[in-house]
C-alpha cells in the first residue's frame, strides 16, 4: 500500500510558537503558570504541558497569582485588563492571525461599524475576537444563521475565523455586503489554513483512502475532514493518535493519504506512519 503524506500538514508556526512559549515558562517556573482553556486544540500536546506544571483552568477568577498563558486562539480585551488587576504576569501566545482580526475589529468597531464574524460562536477564537466590540459582533456559522429580518446596517466590517474554508467565507460575506451601504470585507482566513485544505483536497483526488491527523475538537481538523469526506466519503478517518487505526480500515485499499491539523505535532504524524509501514510489512 502506497503511503503519502500532504505537502502541509502538522504544525502552523503560530501553534509551534506558542507551544515553544509554554513549555519554556513551565521550565523557568514550575509554580503557579495557568493556560485560560487549552493553549491548542491537542490533548496530547496539552497532557504533555500539564507533566510539567502548566493547569488549565476555564475562569480568570481562579487564577488568583502567578502566570497566566492566552491561549492561541486569542481572549477579549476584557481578560487582559483582569490579568492586570491581578498582577498577573501575562504570556501572550495568541496566533498573530488571530491577533490581526483582533485589531481589525477594535479599529472598525471605534469607527462606528457594526461588526459581522463569519465562524463558529462556540469557538474560542470567535468569543475573543467578539470581546474586542464589547460583544456585539453579529456571528454568521451558516446561511441558516442570517437572520430574514437582520437589519440594514450604514457600515458593515466582515471578517472570518482563520479555520473557515475559504467558500464559506466566500458565499456568507457576499449575503452579508448586500445588507448594508457600506462595506469593509476582510479575508482573514490564515495561510496555513488555505494550504492544508488545499493540499488536502490534492491529496485525497490522488488516493483511495485518507487519513486526518488531529484533535476531535479542532476546527481547521474538522475543516480537513470535510474536505476529504467530500471526496472520499467512505474512506476517511479521521483519529487523534494511531491507536486509533485497525488493520481492517485498509483492506483493499492500494493507496493512503496523510494530513493533519495545524494543532498535531510532528510525533504524532510519524507514529501513524509508523503504523502503516507496519501493516504494510506485516501484509507482505
Amino acid at each position: 500500500m502506497l503511503i503519502k503524506v500532504a505537502r502541509n500538514s502538522g504544525f502552523c508556526f503560530g501553534v509551534e510558537k506558542a507551544v515553544n512559549k509554554a513549555f519554556d515558562a513551565t521550565q523557568k517556573n514550575q509554580e503557579n503558570i495557568y493556560s485560560l482553556g487549552p493553549i491548542i486544540h491537542n490533548k496530547q500536546v496539552i497532557g504533555k504541558l500539564s507533566e510539567t506544571g502548566l493547569d488549565v483552568v476555564n475562569t480568570i477568577e481562579e487564577i488568583q497569582r502567578g502566570t497566566i498563558i492566552i491561549r492561541s486562539h486569542g481572549v477579549g480585551k476584557n481578560i487582559y485588563e483582569q490579568a492586570k488587576t491581578k498582577a498577573l504576569e501575562i504570556i501572550d501566545t495568541t496566533c498573530p492571525f488571530v491577533r490581526r482580526i483582533q485589531n481589525i475589529v477594535k479599529d472598525y468597531y471605534h469607527k462606528g461599524y457594526k461588526i459581522a464574524v463569519i465562524g463558529d460562536p462556540k469557538h474560542p477564537e470567535v468569543i475573543g475576537i467578539n470581546g474586542w466590540c464589547d460583544n456585539q459582533a453579529l456571528i454568521v456559522q451558516n446561511e441558516s444563521d442570517l437572520p430574514k429580518d437582520m437589519d440594514h446596517f450604514q457600515k458593515l466590517c466582515i471578517v472570518v475565523q482563520t479555520t473557515m474554508p475559504i467558500s464559506r467565507f466566500e458565499t456568507l460575506s457576499e449575503q452579508l455586503s448586500q445588507r448594508a451601504e457600506h462595506v469593509e470585507k476582510f479575508d482573514t482566513t490564515c495561510f496555513a489554513t488555505k494550504e492544508r485544505q488545499e493540499s488536502a483536497k490534492e491529496l485525497a483526488l490522488e488516493v483511495d483512502a485518507m487519513v486526518v491527523i488531529g484533535g476531535y475538537n479542532s476546527s481547521n481538523t474538522q475543516k480537513l475532514v470535510e474536505i476529504c469526506k467530500g471526496i472520499r466519503p467512505n474512506s476517511t478517518f479521521h483519529i487523534e493518535t494511531a491507536a486509533a487505526l485497525s488493520p481492517e480500515d485498509f483492506h483493499g485499499f492500494k493507496s493512503v493519504g496523510i494530513t493533519a491539523g495545524a494543532s498535531t505535532p510532528e510525533w504524532i504524524i510519524q507514529d501513524v506512519i509508523k503504523y502503516l509501514n507496519n501493516l504494510n510489512k506485516f501484509n507482505n
